[in-house]
This record gives structure tokens, C-alpha cells and sequence, in this order.
């Protein structure tokens, strides 16, 4: 694993952008393994296809699985959709490609399932990259794994889901601001017209790890901070990520949807940790 970097990331600027283009280059640029971008509650595979396109031409080959009930596949949507649907969704790349050193990259509610995989693959795995996401431990939920979470905390997060999803199956989208889009961002009615809604079950299901879950992978957080996404515990994961050397840690500064509104900079984070981009210092 490539010696532990905790940096900050500005809204217009790659990570090899702020460190320069001086003499020295840590890392050699490798043949370009496979990266599989899971995306998050309420999107689908669509969210990803700006940093996609990025990452194909840099000679990637980019896996974008759109989970069950969302996206294309919303009409799929059922009241039995939940969290090991999600995994299953993913995993079958895995098992139908025999897919190996796999950059594997989960956004916000993502982190569940790249957790999961992370778990039963990792022999497959590279590297993972959580995009502020949730990282549970076995036994949480999306629900639950906040570390500050109290039984009170969690009852009132049920409730509230469960007041998003009226018909007690699938909680309606939120507007595309809460996710960090503008509303005059040029992407704003794309995204809009987009965002479907999620199975409600797959908040409240337990995901089991027998090994570990990431551990023993190398591994990056990314944290986006403007804004923050509010009522999130993305912070208090950042909190603990920061400083544990098992972790690389990272902050841009753009919207929980990092995706629509820095594509440019989180493709190059991407092929960073693929080591297909070097980091170069001044």
C-alpha cells in the first residue's frame, strides 16, 4: 500500500493538480485495472457516466451496475428489494467476469455494498474508494452504522424513512440540492428528471461480514465538505478515517455528489489510487 496521504481537495483541482509538477513522482503509472462505480441511494448507474467517460479514455475498463429498483431498472421495484439484492447486483460481476485487482468505488449508500464485497472478494480487490459513504461494521445497517448513533437517534431515522416511502415499499427521491447540486448548476435538471426512488428495505437490512469488510485492503475516504450533506454521519466517519494510518483520507470541496459536480478531479483521484495517474511532488 502506497505510503498514507491525508490531503484536502479544492473545488477546481486534482490531488496530482495541488501537488505540482516538480522532479520527483511517487509511483509508477500500471496498466489500467478494472474499476466498478456503485452509486448511491435514489441514482443509478447514469450518475456515473461524466466520470465513466473519463476513465475509459484514460483506458479503463468501467463497470457502472445499476442496483435493482433504480435507475433503468426501476421498474423492478418491489416491497422484497433489499441490501443483499444490492450486493447480489454487484457481485455477480465478480462472478461472471472473473474480474481481478478491481478499483472498486462506493458512493454514500454504495458503502454498503462495497463493504459487503470487499468482504467476500477480496483476494479480487485492489483497491477500495469510499465517496463519502457509509462504512459499517458487521450487523449495522444504513440506519445504525453511524458511530454516534443512539437507540433514539436510529428510532427517529426509521421513522422518518419510513415517512418518505408512503406505500411502506420505496422512499420518494430528495431534490437534487440536497445532494450538493445547485439549482443553477447546468446538471441540476438532468439530475432531477433522473432520481428515482429507493426500496425502503434496504436502509433498515443488517449486512453481515465474516472477514473484516475492507480491512486489510488498501483503502481511501474521500469526504466532500461543500456542502456538507446534511443529517449525514459521513462527518464522524471522516473523524475516524482521518488518522487511522490503515486509511488514505481526502477532502474535496464540492457537493455529496461529487460525481456531477467535480468529475474532472474525482476521475483523477480514481486513477490515482488505480496507480494509473502518478502523484507527482514539487
Amino acid at each position: 500500500m502506497a505510503a498514507r496521504r491525508s490531503v484536502v481537495l479544492g473545488g477546481a483541482a486534482s490531488l496530482a493538480a495541488i501537488l505540482g509538477t516538480g522532479c520527483a513522482t511517487l509511483g509508477r503509472t500500471r496498466e489500467p485495472p478494472p474499476v466498478i462505480l456503485v452509486h448511491g441511494a435514489w441514482h443509478g448507474s447514469w450518475c456515473w457516466e461524466p466520470v465513466a467517460t473519463l476513465l475509459t479514455q484514460a483506458g479503463h475498463a468501467v463497470y457502472m451496475p445499476t442496483l435493482t429498483g433504480l435507475g433503468r431498472r426501476s421498474d423492478e421495484m418491489s416491497a422484497s428489494i433489499g441490501l443483499e439484492t444490492h450486493i447480489a447486483d454487484v457481485a455477480s460481476l465478480f462472478e461472471r467476469r472473473g474480474l481481478r485487482n478491481v478499483v472498486l468505488v462506493g458512493h454514500s449508500y454504495g458503502g454498503m455494498i462495497v463493504t459487503a464485497i470487499a468482504d467476500r472478494f477480496k483476494s479480487a480487490i485492489g483497491h477500495v474508494l469510499y465517496l463519502d459513504a457509509a462504512l459499517p461494521d458487521n450487523g449495522d445497517s444504513m440506519v445504525s452504522y453511524d458511530p454516534n448513533a443512539t437507540p433514539q437517534s436510529i428510532a427517529a431515522t426509521k421513522a422518518a424513512l419510513t415517512a418518505l416511502a408512503p406505500d411502506g415499499v420505496a422512499m420518494q427521491p430528495l431534490p437534487p440540492e440536497v445532494f450538493g447540486i445547485p439549482p443553477d448548476h447546468p446538471r441540476y435538471a438532468w439530475v432531477a428528471e433522473r432520481l428515482t426512488p429507493h426500496p425502503l428495505k434496504t436502509w433498515f437490512d443488517p449486512v453481515t461480514l465474516t472477514d473484516g469488510g475492507s480491512d486489510g485492503l488498501p483503502r481511501t475516504y474521500i469526504h466532500c465538505t461543500d456542502p456538507v450533506l446534511p443529517n449525514a454521519a459521513f462527518p464522524a466517519i471522516a473523524a475516524l478515517v482521518r488518522d487511522d494510518p490503515t486509511w488514505d483520507y481526502y477532502e474535496m470541496q464540492t457537493g455529496h455528489d461529487a460525481m456531477i459536480t467535480a468529475p474532472v478531479e474525482l476521475a483523477d483521484n480514481i486513477r490515482m489510487v488505480a496507480g494509473t495517474l502518478p502523484i507527482v511532488l514539487t
